[in-house]
Protein backbone atom coordinates (compact mmCIF):
# COMPACT_ATOMS: atom_id res chain seq x y z
CA UNK A 1 0.00 0.00 0.00
CA UNK A 2 1.44 3.34 -0.99
CA UNK A 3 -1.34 5.88 -0.63
CA UNK A 4 -3.74 6.34 2.29
CA UNK A 5 -6.60 8.79 1.72
CA UNK A 6 -9.25 10.25 3.95
CA UNK A 7 -11.13 13.25 2.57
CA UNK A 8 -8.36 15.72 1.70
CA UNK A 9 -5.68 14.10 3.88
CA UNK A 10 -3.16 12.02 1.95
CA UNK A 11 -0.35 9.87 3.33
CA UNK A 12 2.24 8.56 0.86
CA UNK A 13 4.32 5.56 1.91
CA UNK A 14 7.34 4.52 -0.12
CA UNK A 15 10.51 2.45 0.40
CA UNK A 16 12.90 5.18 -0.80
CA UNK A 17 13.16 8.93 -1.28
CA UNK A 18 13.16 8.56 -5.07
CA UNK A 19 9.97 6.49 -4.80
CA UNK A 20 8.38 9.21 -2.66
CA UNK A 21 9.24 11.77 -5.36
CA UNK A 22 7.67 9.61 -8.08
CA UNK A 23 4.58 8.94 -6.00
CA UNK A 24 4.25 12.63 -5.13
CA UNK A 25 4.43 13.62 -8.79
CA UNK A 26 1.77 11.07 -9.75
CA UNK A 27 -0.50 12.37 -6.99
CA UNK A 28 0.12 15.96 -8.07
CA UNK A 29 -0.91 15.15 -11.64
CA UNK A 30 -4.16 13.60 -10.39
CA UNK A 31 -4.80 16.53 -8.04
CA UNK A 32 -4.27 18.96 -10.93
CA UNK A 33 -7.04 17.16 -12.85
CA UNK A 34 -9.30 17.76 -9.83
CA UNK A 35 -8.28 21.42 -9.66
CA UNK A 36 -6.53 20.81 -6.33
CA UNK A 37 -2.96 21.43 -5.22
CA UNK A 38 -0.50 20.30 -2.57
CA UNK A 39 0.25 22.80 0.17
CA UNK A 40 4.01 22.17 0.22
CA UNK A 41 4.85 25.06 2.51
CA UNK A 42 2.50 24.53 5.46
CA UNK A 43 0.76 21.17 5.40
CA UNK A 44 3.12 18.75 3.66
CA UNK A 45 6.17 17.13 5.24
CA UNK A 46 8.25 13.97 5.15
CA UNK A 47 9.30 11.63 7.93
CA UNK A 48 11.76 8.79 7.68
CA UNK A 49 11.29 5.39 9.31
CA UNK A 50 13.74 2.53 9.19
CA UNK A 51 17.32 1.60 10.02
CA UNK A 52 18.68 4.79 8.41
CA UNK A 53 16.10 7.17 9.92
CA UNK A 54 18.80 9.48 11.31
CA UNK A 55 20.68 9.86 8.03
CA UNK A 56 20.30 12.97 5.89
CA UNK A 57 17.73 12.53 3.12
CA UNK A 58 17.62 13.87 -0.39
CA UNK A 59 15.17 16.61 -1.19
CA UNK A 60 11.59 15.72 -2.01
CA UNK A 61 10.07 18.34 -4.27
CA UNK A 62 6.86 19.01 -6.14
CA UNK A 63 6.57 19.18 -9.90
CA UNK A 64 7.07 22.95 -9.78
CA UNK A 65 10.16 22.68 -7.57
CA UNK A 66 8.76 23.45 -4.10
CA UNK A 67 10.62 21.42 -1.48
CA UNK A 68 8.90 19.42 1.24
CA UNK A 69 10.58 19.64 4.62
CA UNK A 70 11.84 16.68 6.65
CA UNK A 71 10.36 16.50 10.15
CA UNK A 72 10.85 14.46 13.32
CA UNK A 73 7.13 13.73 13.35
CA UNK A 74 4.07 14.27 11.20
CA UNK A 75 0.36 14.29 11.94
CA UNK A 76 -2.05 12.25 9.86
CA UNK A 77 -5.68 12.26 11.01
CA UNK A 78 -4.50 13.40 14.44
CA UNK A 79 -2.16 10.41 14.83
CA UNK A 80 1.42 11.61 15.33
CA UNK A 81 3.89 9.41 13.45
CA UNK A 82 7.51 9.82 14.54
CA UNK A 83 10.81 9.27 12.81
CA UNK A 84 12.27 6.09 14.29
CA UNK A 85 13.94 2.77 13.52
CA UNK A 86 10.51 1.11 13.33
CA UNK A 87 7.04 2.55 12.78
CA UNK A 88 6.18 4.52 15.91
CA UNK A 89 3.61 7.01 17.15
CA UNK A 90 3.86 9.73 19.75
CA UNK A 91 1.18 9.86 22.44
CA UNK A 92 2.18 13.25 23.87
CA UNK A 93 -0.44 15.21 21.91
CA UNK A 94 -3.17 12.69 22.73
CA UNK A 95 -2.36 13.06 26.42
CA UNK A 96 -2.42 16.88 26.17
CA UNK A 97 -5.79 16.77 24.40
CA UNK A 98 -7.15 14.37 27.01
CA UNK A 99 -6.06 16.64 29.88
CA UNK A 100 -7.58 19.64 28.09
CA UNK A 101 -10.90 17.80 27.62
CA UNK A 102 -10.90 16.51 31.19
CA UNK A 103 -10.13 19.95 32.65
CA UNK A 104 -12.93 21.48 30.60
CA UNK A 105 -15.44 18.91 31.86
CA UNK A 106 -14.15 18.91 35.43
CA UNK A 107 -14.16 22.71 35.52
CA UNK A 108 -17.90 22.66 34.83
CA UNK A 109 -18.95 19.88 37.23
CA UNK A 110 -16.43 20.05 40.10
CA UNK A 111 -18.24 20.33 43.40
CA UNK A 112 -21.64 19.92 41.73
CA UNK A 113 -21.64 16.39 40.32
CA UNK A 114 -21.03 13.19 42.25
CA UNK A 115 -17.86 11.17 41.76
CA UNK A 116 -19.83 8.58 39.74
CA UNK A 117 -21.19 11.23 37.38
CA UNK A 118 -17.72 12.77 36.98
CA UNK A 119 -16.20 9.37 36.13
CA UNK A 120 -18.98 8.68 33.63
CA UNK A 121 -18.40 12.08 32.00
CA UNK A 122 -14.69 11.27 31.85
CA UNK A 123 -15.46 8.02 30.04
CA UNK A 124 -17.97 9.53 27.62
CA UNK A 125 -16.41 12.92 26.87
CA UNK A 126 -12.65 12.46 27.36
CA UNK A 127 -11.49 8.87 27.02
CA UNK A 128 -12.01 8.71 23.25
CA UNK A 129 -9.64 11.69 22.90
CA UNK A 130 -6.87 9.69 24.56
CA UNK A 131 -7.54 6.43 22.72
CA UNK A 132 -8.15 7.84 19.22
CA UNK A 133 -6.02 6.09 16.61
CA UNK A 134 -4.23 3.76 19.02
CA UNK A 135 -5.28 0.69 17.07
CA UNK A 136 -3.03 1.92 14.23
CA UNK A 137 -0.01 2.45 16.48
CA UNK A 138 2.36 -0.09 17.95
CA UNK A 139 2.38 0.66 21.68
CA UNK A 140 5.42 -0.17 23.80
CA UNK A 141 5.08 -1.20 27.44
CA UNK A 142 6.44 2.20 28.45
CA UNK A 143 3.79 3.99 26.37
CA UNK A 144 1.07 1.70 27.70
CA UNK A 145 2.11 2.47 31.27
CA UNK A 146 2.12 6.20 30.48
CA UNK A 147 -1.52 5.92 29.32
CA UNK A 148 -2.35 4.03 32.49
CA UNK A 149 -0.71 6.82 34.51
CA UNK A 150 -2.84 9.44 32.74
CA UNK A 151 -6.03 7.66 33.78
CA UNK A 152 -4.91 6.95 37.34
CA UNK A 153 -3.87 10.58 37.78
CA UNK A 154 -7.37 11.90 37.08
Amino acid sequence: MSVLLYADDVLLIAPSVSSVNKLLHICEQELNLLDMAINAKKKSACVRTGARFRHHCSTVSTLDGRELRWEESIRYLDVHITSAKAFACSLANAKKSFYRAFNAVFGKVAGVASEEVTVELLKVKCLHVLLYGLEACPISNKQFNSLDFVLKGC
